[in-house]
């Protein structure tokens, strides 16, 4: 079984509804990383010097290939990301070797072979 690593920069307020839509989609869980900040093409206001950017949360997930490009637009779709700029990004990278997750393969068998 090969893997694929989204990690997803979005809005706080959007962490627990990517989560359970990534869920529907196919993730079997990720790792959240809080308080993270970024800048895009535009920069940040500031008032009287202080930063007025939201908070965002950078998620990790460790997907089975077939399932990630659906997971990914799902994502997208519910955080909001076409929308308008700023509101996050997903990327996905191929992950050439992992442990830990012989427990997900089982799984994730049955999910994969009904999409393939």
């Amino acid at each position: 079984m090969h893997f694929k690593l989204l990690l997803v920069f979005v809005e706080d307020g959007k962490t627990d509804e990517v989560m359970k839509a990534a869920r529907v989609a196919g993730a079997t869980g990720a790792t959240i990383i809080n308080n993270a900040r970024g800048e895009g093409i535009t920069q940040t206001k500031t008032f009287f010097g202080l930063n007025l950017e939201t908070q965002r949360d950078v998620l990790l997930f460790i997907v089975e290939e077939h399932l990630s490009r659906a997971i990914l637009e799902t994502i997208a779709e519910v955080a909001g990301f076409d929308e308008m700029p700023g509101k996050g990004i997903a990327i996905q990278l191929d992950i050439e070797d992992a442990v830990g997750v012989a427990h997900q393969v089982q799984q994730l068998s049955s999910a994969v072979e009904e999409q393939i």
